[in-house]
């Protein structure tokens, strides 16, 4: 009993210690001549090979002329924010690979009140979008925060897309993403912006993207975005609400999912070094600058995770 509460006391020692310098660290922040009103809102397009490989969220992209396009097809406000950030990379990620065509049949986990379903539904995407019961949102305090689906309607933005296309393209369904219903498969494209950290533990994470891929044509895309340790590669948050994916997971999963013969997009783990990168917020977030954010003593951020089914056994080419 002793031994176990000397363990616990270490433990919240050494959390106390890390967010002691992720505070002082992150005192600093950018000189708001560098962040408010920025980035500026310019006439954009999407690039044609913005996200080649599986990257991390940093300002970089924020400042490009395809973030603003983006920004602006989805209804949102430009701002240096990694939930943004999330939407764009999902975005642009599936728009420069030929997968937002019409016909293309999309499956979302987790959608919360994300603009995702409605904007492929836009393109004449066929949208199966999918979120937890009513009863398990209420206890793990979604409704409460506002970021959960109970049906069709949360996922609605007609400034973004007609009712007449929405209703035509969208379908809802409550799924566990721990326990994916076996008839949803044989779709062109899945993702979850966020979402696959709020499992349980990274093992489930990580198998909830491999049975993602199992939904999929042969060929078809994965794309998710999660959290990033970027404080270390050991230490990190499981068994836990929210968990922090380290390095070691992302390499162990791209090992996993090219032994089943799929395509993973190489990583880049690069944070970034301009301004915004370097900034740390923490409790109570701000809404603008949040590129990267401390929780329980650790640096983390967004990471998008892109995924090709493979074809027959094969590893295909992107």
């Amino acid at each position: 009993m002793l031994g176990r509460q000397i363990a616990g006391l270490r433990a919240e020692l050494e959390e106390h210690r890390r967010e002691t310098r992720l505070m002082l660290g992150a005192l600093a922040l950018p000189d708001r001549a560098l962040w408010l009103s920025k980035p500026e809102m310019v006439a954009g397009a999407p690039a044609s090979s913005a996200f080649p490989a599986s990257v991390v969220c940093r300002q970089e992209s924020f400042d490009a002329p395809y973030f603003a396009y983006w920004t602006a097809r989805l209804g949102e406000g430009l701002r240096y924010h990694r939930k943004l950030w999330e939407f764009v990379f999902l975005c642009q990620a599936f728009w420069e690979r030929g997968v937002l065509r019409e016909g293309a049949r999309g499956l979302g986990f987790g959608v919360g009140t994300e603009p995702l379903s409605a904007y492929f539904a836009s393109q004449e995407c066929r949208i199966v979008a999918t979120d937890m019961n009513v009863e398990d949102a209420l206890r793990s305090g979604w409704t409460d925060e506002r970021q959960h689906a109970a049906g069709r309607e949360a996922l609605r933005r007609t400034a973004i897309c007609a009712d007449s296309l929405f209703d035509r393209n969208v379908m809802f369904r409550e799924c566990d993403m721990n326990h994916i219903h076996e008839d949803l498969v044989d779709f062109d494209f899945c993702w979850s912006a966020c979402a696959l950290e709020h499992l349980g533990s990274i093992e489930k994470g990580l198998a909830f993207i491999e049975n993602s891929v199992r939904c999929l044509k042969p060929r078809g895309w994965a794309i998710h975005t999660t959290e990033f340790n970027l404080s270390s590669d050991e230490g990190t948050v499981d068994h836990f609400g929210t968990v922090l994916f380290r390095k070691q997971d992302m390499v162990a999963l791209a090992a996993r999912l090219r032994a089943d013969g799929h395509h993973v997009a190489e990583f880049d783990f690069d944070p970034g070094s301009l301004p915004i990168d370097d900034y740390i917020d923490l409790p109570p977030y701000r809404d603008h600058p949040h590129l990267k954010m401390a929780l329980m003593g650790y640096a983390t951020t967004s990471i998008g995770i892109i995924i090709q089914r493979g074809r027959h056994g094969c590893d295909p080419e992107v």
